[in-house]
């Protein structure tokens, strides 16, 4: 009798309080929307204009477009694939063919070989993850401190390579790669493969592995040329293996160990220490540290190699405002590259580079880089400016015997725009003077990147 009286004084609540019993709605198990993997890309739109001034006086600029695009596959049981086409296309601003003015008039860092247009699958690697252990196997995008992307230009460098990593262990990193080929992005077509690249990211072989062209590692870094002891001509190896560890356990620190066992050339250790200080709640310090060894190995392709970099920063924020000021040192070292760090797979980690002058792993090379930022975030505005200054010793590769002053100054302002999500516009601008003894030269680029 009670529950009878409950439920009618709960109905009679109701109906006074102007209200409606509704009849409940069954629950109906939808389907979840298929999943066909996903669209990727970017679409990057150059254009730069270089002067120069002192041993050599021209001017010659570049327009191109271009970027990547590619199809990732959803996930099927751990198992995912992805493939990539990337291209640039070069217009002919000079109303003459690029190849026809070569690089008198046209900048080459734009293009591919010989200022050529072209077209080619990057990216194509499956990718396999269970718990804590995923491994990429196929082309890919590397960006680790020796053997990276440097995408500086229109296109960057990619990789054949297998890589695995865990973290199994608490706040650690394991990883373990095998690099065998590289194609060199477009920015290598600065350094045509002279002892200028082995030092600024490019090798001597890097002509034959432009324009989407995969080639062997060893042949990338020393060309095939009569480098060898036993005076072959063939620098095949078999490529890169990297290991290394990433730990970030203790509070505002991350530790980084590297070693590159380029067979039969060298063996480069890297090891990178970061850690920040929160000062206040709105002011923070930054102080870092890294090392760099090279050791020859093996069939010593490269000739004798002995090399140490030592470099160091420190920097604060407050808010949106933050500066820092670094410092280097390459040793000296004889060998087959008038010594300094060997890196000729896109690797450059140095705390110290100018956005062109990469002077600082000259073997007794000592420099030094102010730079701030300021970042308006509800405009979508960031900018940054800097000045750097290598004291260029006499052992260099670049000009051997001749010991210089080289300094860079810059600046970049960029922009997303709110209108168009991932439209990002940037302008870039470089002073480099006494890059060689003698030679100065005033560079802007303006580039709008896309992200889709």
């Amino acid at each position: 009798m009670r529950k009878y009286l409950g439920l009618s004084v709960m109905v009679s609540a109701v109906l006074m309080a102007g209200g409606e019993i509704k009849p409940v709605e069954p629950v109906v198990q939808t389907e979840a929307e298929p999943d066909y993997g996903e669209i990727f890309g970017q679409a990057r739109t150059f254009y730069i204009d270089r002067t120069y001034s002192g041993t050599t006086n021209n001017n010659r600029n570049a327009l191109t477009t271009g970027g990547y695009i590619g199809y990732q596959s959803p996930n099927f049981s751990g198992f995912t694939f992805a493939a990539a086409a990337y291209g640039t296309y070069g217009f002919d601003i000079h109303h003459e063919d690029a190849d026809i003015l070569g690089a008198a008039n046209y900048e080459p860092s734009l293009y591919g070989r010989d200022f050529d247009n072209y077209a080619f699958i990057g990216q194509a690697y499956i990718n396999y993850a269970y718990g804590n252990t995923t491994i990429k196997i196929g082309r890919q995008e590397l960006n680790t401190p020796m053997v990276g992307i440097d995408d500086a230009r229109m296109l960057p460098n990619l990789f054949e390579a297998a890589v695995l990593s865990n973290t199994d262990i608490e706040n650690t990193t394991l990883i373990a790669a095998h690099v065998t080929r590289e194609t060199v992005g477009t920015f290598g077509n600065i350094y045509a493969g002279g002892m200028l690249g082995v030092t600024s990211g490019y090798g001597l072989g890097m002509n034959q592995a432009l324009s989407g062209d995969f080639v062997n590692m060893g042949t990338v870094a020393l060309g095939d040329t009569d480098l060898n002891a036993d005076g072959s001509t063939d620098n095949s190896t078999a490529g890169v293996t990297a290991l290394a560890a990433v730990y970030t356990g203790i509070e505002n620190l991350k530790l980084q160990a590297w070693d590159y066992i380029a067979w039969n050339i060298l063996n480069a250790v890297y090891l990178d220490a970061d850690y920040v200080w929160a000062l206040t709640d709105t002011v923070k310090l930054n102080v870092a540290a890294q090392y760099i060894n090279e050791r020859d190995s093996g069939d010593t392709f490269a000739g004798f190699v002995n090399s140490d970099y030592f470099g160091g920063k420190i920097g604060v924020s407050y808010g949106s405002l933050s500066g820092y000021a670094a410092y280097s040192s390459t040793g000296k070292s004889d060998g087959a590259t008038h010594g300094g760090i060997i890196t000729p797979w896109g690797g450059m980690p140095a705390y110290t580079q100018g956005m062109v002058t990469r002077h600082q792993f000259f073997a007794e090379t000592d420099s030094w880089k102010m730079a701030g930022a300021y970042t308006i975030s509800e405009y979508g505005v960031s900018t940054a400016a800097y000045y750097t200054h290598f004291d260029v010793g006499a052992a260099n590769s670049y000009v051997n015997g001749t010991a210089w002053i080289a300094t860079e100054a810059g600046f970049e302002v960029a922009y997303d725009v709110k209108a168009l999500k991932g439209l990002n516009v940037k302008l870039r601008a470089n002073y480099p003077r006494d890059f060689a003894p003698g030679l100065d030269w005033d560079e802007y680029r303006l580039i709008a990147n896309y992200n889709f």
